[in-house]
């Protein structure tokens, strides 16, 4: 028996979990017809193989037809979902881990206009910021309905096999009848603290009537909201008493927060650049409060937190949620003494932005998760072992060289630069994001520990590649930096990446002609605003940072806001001329009008993405065998390149990441992994 924290055993009730790691409640948006099929299943399953005791799957489910999904939740008032749900549990179960789902009725945290498009609703008539939509305050009937749904959703998911549920008790219809904030109501079911206690105990009773004493349910709840008029501390642990008392709960997952808009959910849910594990503590505090086991999971994202969390007695078990996203196979490495090779969890939060901004959850550096079916986790060895040559090591060409050595290739890596990490150095020039060279770092290391001969301060040309006889050469060279195209004074331009780069320093009054709409303008406004400049940003866009999800865009916005930077919608630059007292005359404009208007500044910052750096590619491409053309269709499918059209050439060509077009860092690593993973 191994005497880390970690990997000790934990009774719940009459379950074992055979370690303290799990990974709470979340939707990935997996989900098809509102079922938990194949990818889905396919997703727990490989963290299950990865070592956790417990995945706990969901975020939410949900109970009733007017709780429609806001982002892709499954469907618990489906009675065809019991199948799926067997399916599932079956293939986690495989592996002696537990599994337990999350069921909810989001109550005004929804949208009306989908599915069946009934009015969502919720105990007052009080929008939800985050959702937006204005709900109708629940009427007697709704209620002894939703209370029905509930026990009908957690009879479904025992049908299923699943081995307990969790009821979500933050932001959802359960608290919001808890909350005084979200409370309103005048009658039996509002005002006092009695009162409003009244729905979440007729929903647990039911629920347990419904499922029976063995059966394990827990709540996962806000026992602080942190709000001026919200559920605080001493009615939290009051009602988690009561329920503990009753005997309708078996555990309590611990939150500490609200999530009524971006801002609130970064705090409950931060991302880089905030404190690590910021609600561990008050789950302690919560944890000497009750007799109930205690669960938490709140930017857990390494195993010395986690460690520390069981040790000090904080938790009973710890969420490392979106660090498995990033390595599924965390607690399989720590029982082979391999902690050092864990793909770290870099805080970038691509995963939840992605929900929205995308329809489904994707870790930025972990292009396996949620492709499991088609993408491995685990490399396997070639049968014949090639010699590679991948030319850049930015974090694309560094997957490509890492996945190659793991097929058991000899790999040389070429690259220009004094180091690794291409233009992810420039995002991590922003202290914020500093923690995105975790990419780079890890595979960095993991390239030393397969042996990979790694050649700085090389620049790469045909003749020396050629040199090195390679069997396959992967170009994954990069972007380079492009400014807006203008009508006239181009040339007066400063490019984006020259300000994060540090080549170039603007000051007084700047305008960001942000014609990109992505992370590279936004880190450049940051850092324009904390460097004293006085701002304006002109996107002909709708919206500043479009390409941004709302998790990352909250620091940005407090940057702007606290800088009173000015913010200039659906414009654009036209013209610049330089003035007689060397300030700039900027002409701004619109694709909606002819209006112009004109301002008087001292810089302008331009950025439009990036164009690619390929012309090593196109000078290769006659050499080899497949002339650099790629077969997309064993690409997309993930088969291996077999094109032989040039009976001259000598190795085989490609190119990868931004060296085919300017994408981000996932679309980098996503090509590395599924070329390479089949060489």
């Amino acid at each position: 028996m191994s005497d880390d924290p970690l990997l000790q055993p934990f009774q719940l009730k009459h379950l074992t979990l055979k370690n303290r790691v799990m990974s709470s409640s979340h939707e990935p948006a997996y989900s098809e017809d509102g079922m938990p099929k194949d990818r889905y299943a396919a997703y727990h399953a490989e963290k299950a193989r990865g070592g956790m005791a417990l995945t706990m799957t969901a975020g939410s489910a949900v109970v009733s037809p007017d709780s429609p999904p806001a982002f892709g939740n499954l469907l618990a008032y489906k009675d065809e979902i019991v199948p799926w749900i067997q399916r599932l549990t079956d293939a986690v179960h495989e592996h002696d881990c537990a599994c337990m789902i999350q069921i909810t009725h989001l109550g005004r945290r929804a949208g009306w206009g989908q599915d069946d498009w009934l009015p969502i609703v919720a105990p007052s008539r009080l929008r939800e910021p985050a959702h937006r939509g204005h709900p109708k305050a629940a009427e007697e009937s709704d209620i002894q309905r939703i209370i029905a749904h509930y026990a009908d959703a957690a009879e479904r998911m025992k049908a299923g096999g699943m081995d307990g549920i969790e009821i979500e008790s933050y932001g959802h219809l359960f608290d919001q009848f808890l909350s005084p904030h979200t409370n309103r109501r005048n009658d039996e079911w509002g005002g006092s603290f009695a009162n409003r206690l009244r729905f979440p105990l007729a929903v647990l009773r039911a629920v347990r009537e419904r499922v029976g004493a063995h059966f394990i349910v827990g709540v996962r709840m806000a026992i602080d909201e942190q709000l001026p008029d919200g559920l605080d501390m001493p009615e939290g642990l009051a009602a988690l008493q009561i329920y503990a008392n009753e005997g309708l709960v078996d555990f309590v997952n611990v939150i500490r927060g609200n999530i009524i808009n971006d801002i609130t959910l970064n705090e409950v849910i931060p991302v880089h650049g905030m404190p690590a594990a910021p609600h561990l503590d008050f789950t302690g505090v919560v944890r000497e409060h009750t007799h109930l086991p205690v669960f938490h999971a709140a930017k857990v994202d390494d195993v010395a937190t986690a460690r520390h969390a069981v040790r000090e007695g904080k938790v009973d078990m710890i969420g490392m949620t979106r660090a498995h996203l990033a390595d599924p196979h965390i607690v399989r490495k720590i029982q082979l003494g391999q902690e050092h090779t864990i793909r770290p969890c870099v805080g970038a939060t691509y995963c939840l932005d992605r929900i929205y901004v995308g329809g489904e959850a994707l870790c930025i550096h972990n292009a396996a998760t949620g492709r499991e079916l088609q993408m491995p986790h685990t490399i396997e060895v070639a049968n014949v072992a090639k010699r590679i040559v991948v030319v850049g090591a930015g974090p694309g060409g560094l997957e490509a060289a890492r996945v190659s050595a793991e097929r058991g290739h000899s790999v040389t890596v070429l690259e220009a630069m004094p180091w690794a990490g291409g233009q992810l150095r420039l995002a991590a020039r922003n202290p914020r994001r500093r923690d995105l060279m975790g990419i780079v770092e890890w595979r960095v290391a993991e390239l030393d520990r397969l042996g990979v001969e790694v050649r700085y301060d090389t620049f790469a040309d045909a003749e020396l590649i050629a040199a090195l006889q390679p069997d396959v050469v992967i170009v994954a060279t990069g972007a380079l930096p492009q400014n807006p195209e203008l009508e006239a004074g181009a040339e007066l331009l400063v490019n984006a990446w020259d300000v994060i780069g540090g080549d170039a320093s603007p000051s007084g009054d700047v305008i960001l002609y942000d014609d990109d709409g992505n992370h590279t303008a936004m880190t450049t406004a940051e850092l324009l605003v904390h460097a004293g400049a006085h701002l304006e940003i002109v996107t002909p866009e709708r919206s500043v940072g479009i390409e941004v999800g709302g998790m990352n865009m909250v620091s940005y916005s407090r940057a702007l806001n606290e800088a009173d930077a000015r913010i200039s919608l659906t414009r654009r630059v036209k013209t610049i001329a330089r003035r007689d007292d060397g300030r700039l005359d900027v002409e701004i404009g619109s694709d909606h009008s002819r209006v112009r208007q004109t301002r008087v500044v001292d810089a302008v910052v331009g950025d439009h993405g990036a164009v690619s750096n390929d012309d090593l590619f196109f000078e290769m491409a006659p050499l080899s065998v497949n002339l650099g053309e790629l077969d997309h269709r064993a690409f997309t499918d993930g088969t291996p390149q077999t094109l032989h059209t040039n009976p001259a050439g000598t190795y085989q060509l490609f190119r990868i990441g931004d060296a085919v077009e300017h994408r981000n860092i996932h679309a980098a690593i996503y090509d590395a992994l599924r070329l390479c993973k089949d060489l």
